[in-house]
């Protein structure tokens, strides 16, 4: 089942002949209160046209949101840093979540993309084993980890969360996809394209930590809740580590996509 949000609440979203339709769901007022419900269990309305912009972020109110660095290796070979022995973990403020067709305004002059996988907690806990962890999760988004490069390195050690968690700096969506829907998940593939060029594409079964590892390894530490967040990295082709660097300019245009799950789009300003 995919589930998005539009200004007045849940709402199914089905393909039909190549084409989106949305359902209303009654009886439920936010995606998680959706997913819990359960298909069986919803009330369904009229189906009709989506219209893209009419989406919203799909789980504004998440309690946490955790983000993996480092999480494949080609990423960590253009930054030229060792691959981490356990999940290097940050988190972007709930504030920075957005929807999946947004105008973003940038910050500075080294704003940089990263296309990621979104890992949506169902059935929170602690010390969740990795065997279990499929049972804790909800399902899966495409995520938008755009990130300030001069405030992110602006000191030694590195500064993450503050330089990801500007306003719109999360877009998330379009919709949330629950984990039935993927059984083959590890090969999906995640792209990003600026202004039409391919930058970025990998197999979300070239991550170093699974999401299974992931909710695992957190849980060990903190409570997880329903509607928690984890962005879990991304590959290489960022704009920092190309030679020479490149950064996001008002008016460019990004399509952050992952097989099965969908695309955002995202234009700065």
């Amino acid at each position: 089942m995919k589930i998005g949000m539009i200004e007045n609440g849940p709402v199914a979203v089905t393909e039909k002949d190549g084409q989106f339709q949305v359902v209303p769901i009654e009886g439920a007022d936010t995606v998680m209160q959706a997913w819990a419900a359960g298909e069986q269990r919803l009330d369904f309305g009229n189906p009709r046209p989506l219209v893209p912009q009419e989406l919203v972020c799909p789980i504004p109110e998440a309690r946490q949101v955790f983000a993996i660095g480092m999480n494949y290796a080609d990423h960590t070979k253009e930054l030229h840093v060792t691959a981490p022995k356990a999940p290097s973990v940050f988190t972007k403020f709930p504030s920075s979540l957005t929807g999946p067709n947004v105008t973003v305004a940038h910050h500075g002059e080294k704003t940089d993309w990263e296309s990621e996988l979104v890992v949506v907690i169902g059935q929170g806990g602690r010390d969740i084993t990795e065997s279990d962890a499929a049972n804790h999760i909800a399902g899966y988004m495409v995520g938008q980890d755009l990130s300030d490069r001069t405030v992110q390195f602006l000191n030694d050690p590195a500064q993450f969360s503050l330089a990801k968690s500007f306003a719109g700096y999360g877009p998330i969506g379009p919709w949330l996809t629950t984990a039935d829907e993927m059984p083959n998940l590890d090969k999906q593939t995640v792209t990003t394209m600026v202004n039409g060029q391919l930058m970025q594409e990998s197999t979300l079964g070239h991550l170093i930590f699974s999401p299974a590892a992931l909710v695992a390894y957190l849980s060990s530490i903190v409570a997880l809740y329903p509607g928690d967040l984890i962005f879990t990295g991304t590959p290489s082709g960022t704009g920092v580590g190309h030679d020479p660097q490149i950064f996001l300019q008002a008016g460019d245009k990004i399509v952050s996509a992952i097989t099965g799950l969908g695309s955002l789009h995202i234009t700065m300003s």
